[in-house]
């Protein structure tokens, strides 16, 4: 993997822009060259693939992206073909070259990486950064964005992307936006297919939970909504410029082949988990009370769901939340 900032050169970068990481912002950047080539190794990131960035920054992990994804795939080698009879000419392809067994077939497209930053001068120096570091042809898979990630849609794009939309999302979340920033980001964008994030270690506790643990919540839901997830492991402190003061977890995530409702089932969905979660320690019977319209309502949905109204939310499934919504629906047709 070619071209990683080392901490010297990070700091280095910095000082030349006048950078200096914003809490606000959420700005910790990565330091260290072999936790980069570990993310890009759990991001399972390859050859052709096109991949979305959210906040690159300094272009730390940016780097690493970029080399995994511009490496050209090897060809497959021409099985071998009849004798020629003395004195024939070798048959060659379009280009002129020998069409012969053992030459390899041409690689398929490199892929790409579209980094999306909201911070004019980061986004500004990126491209300089990948050029000084990596060969023309590998920095040329890059494309910036500038943009806020919140709200960043396909549409924003550049056009051309000869890898296609992005299948892959690979990045280091902001702490303080990181849930809904994820969440926005698999809906926006349903090219994604896989994924790996860095986010507080907590938030990744919580985004990865399962029902009846002690920290499975509304996020967790949500992005079970979407995909499969796990933990994929932790990152320490020193790792980053400047370290926060919180640890950080990795979150892995593959995305359903359907969702486990009708999608335009989905805001129905997300508002009973809302409203099942902003009172945690109540029965469905008294916190969906608000949704439904009454306690004896809840109740009535509940049991249409195959849902013990005495039962807490923290014990439902995704797929608990979307019976819910479905009577809901149908007592609404009524």
């Amino acid at each position: 993997m070619q071209g990683l900032l080392a901490p010297a050169d990070l700091r280095a970068l910095a000082q030349t822009l006048d950078v200096h990481p914003t809490k606000r912002r959420g700005q910790n950047f990565l330091v260290d060259p072999n936790t980069v080539r570990r993310l890009v190794r759990l991001a399972g990131v390859s050859p052709g693939d096109c991949v979305l960035e959210i906040g690159p920054g300094l272009g730390s992990l940016t780097l690493g992206l970029v080399s995994a994804v511009a490496a050209e795939r090897p060809g497959a080698t021409r099985p071998a073909g009849p004798a020629l009879p003395s004195g024939s000419a070798e048959p060659s392809d379009a280009a002129g070259r020998p069409d012969v067994a053992g030459r390899p077939e041409a690689a398929g497209p490199r892929g790409a990486v579209v980094a999306i930053e909201v911070d004019p001068v980061l986004a500004g120096a990126l491209p300089a950064t990948a050029a000084a570091r990596l060969p023309a042809e590998v920095c040329a898979q890059l494309r910036v964005v500038l943009a806020d990630g919140l709200r960043v849609v396909p549409a924003d794009l550049p056009a051309d992307l000869a890898a296609g939309p992005p299948t892959v999302l690979a990045a280091n979340l902001p702490y303080n936006i990181a849930v809904p920033l994820l969440l926005g980001l698999l809906e926006r964008f349903p090219s994604l297919r896989r994924g790996l994030v860095m986010v507080q270690a907590e938030v990744a506790d919580r985004l990865t939970a399962t029902p009846g643990g002690r920290v499975y919540g509304a996020p967790s839901v949500k992005l079970a909504w979407y995909a499969h997830s796990r933990g994929a492991g932790g990152v320490p402190r020193p790792v980053f410029w400047p370290q926060p003061n919180v640890d950080s977890g990795l979150v892995a995530f593959t995305r359903r082949d359907v969702p486990p409702g009708p999608p335009d089932l989905r805001a129905e969905v997300f508002a009973a988990v809302d409203a099942a979660f902003a009172q945690r320690r109540k029965t469905l019977r008294t916190a969906l009370a608000g949704w439904a319209g009454s306690p004896a309502r809840a109740t009535a949905l509940a049991e249409a769901a195959g849902v013990d109204p005495g039962a807490r939310g923290e014990t439902l499934d995704v797929h608990a939340y979307c019976r819910l919504a479905l009577a809901r629906r149908e007592v609404s047709r009524w």
